[in-house]
């Protein structure tokens, strides 16, 4: 939240300013799980099933409703954060209960989503109006599930195979999903696309990253290097996005003047 949601992204506006990355409405709608997963099902996109409940509604949220529309195992998340934060799987009518509580301190809208067994794919994305997808990678957790010790604070929390073992037509669909995806949710500059791969070779979209990590050992420049683009050469590549969009939107009209007269 205030980096990766619009709020900075709208800031830069204001202050005329070019940025690197979606604008406001795609970092918005990346930071938002619920308007993203809508956004992809009017898409046709496949994702995973959820449900999405208010704050004022958490007195009648019912855990014999959710295991019966998503089933057991099922994850609950905050609809606005990053990382993995008040993240949850459930497996049970006590768990629901403390992961309930926790999701709602960190945002007013959380989502019930559906447990997808299978592989973890993330592919990379570059460009504007029209953007290319890199290779795909795949990171296999150590924990139950990629969560913020995973990610941050356990070395030995995952690996990653980069490029994931995929044979040529399931790497084309990963890439195609990636890209459309990408340009449903109004998306610019960079995004990671993560994925679920399950046993019967079905694709899910699990979300879209609009400020992936970027150090020279993130997935996003990984996947990028090993698809022909150095760390240089990418860096070049998203400033000059984001001065083509900056000159492009400054021939837009944002003011009218009525002709006296008319």
């Amino acid at each position: 939240p205030f980096g990766e949601d619009g709020t900075v992204q709208g800031l830069l506006k204001l202050a005329d300013l070019p940025f690197v990355g979606a604008g406001v409405i795609g970092s918005a709608i990346g930071m938002d799980k619920d308007v993203m997963k809508r956004l992809l099902r009017d898409a046709g996109i496949p994702h995973a099933a959820f449900l999405c409940y208010h704050l004022k509604e958490k007195n009648i949220i019912s855990f014999q409703e959710v295991a019966a529309k998503l089933g057991l195992p099922c994850f609950v998340k905050p609809a606005n954060t990053g990382s993995s934060v008040g993240i949850h799987k459930i497996h049970n009518r006590d768990e629901f209960s403390r992961a309930l509580d926790d999701a709602f301190q960190y945002d007013r809208k959380i989502l019930f989503e559906q447990f997808i067994k299978g592989r973890e794919l993330e592919c990379s994305v570059l460009g504007n109006e029209n953007p290319l997808a890199s290779l795909p990678g795949e990171v296999i957790a150590q924990h139950e599930f990629y969560d913020y010790d995973a990610k941050y604070l356990d070395e030995q929390g995952a690996r990653f195979e980069i490029p994931a073992r995929l044979d040529a037509k399931l790497v084309a669909e990963v890439q195609d999903l990636a890209v459309r995806s990408f340009k449903v949710l109004c998306c610019e500059g960079m995004a990671r696309v993560d994925f679920f791969l399950t046993p019967e070779n079905k694709l899910y979209v699990n979300e879209l990253n609009t400020i992936p990590g970027f150090t020279s050992i993130s997935m996003y420049p990984k996947l990028w290097q090993i698809s022909g683009v150095s760390y240089a050469e990418l860096i070049d590549r998203l400033i000059e996005l984001a001065l083509e969009r900056f000159q492009q939107e400054k021939k837009i009209k944002n003011s009218y003047q009525l002709n006296p007269g008319s």
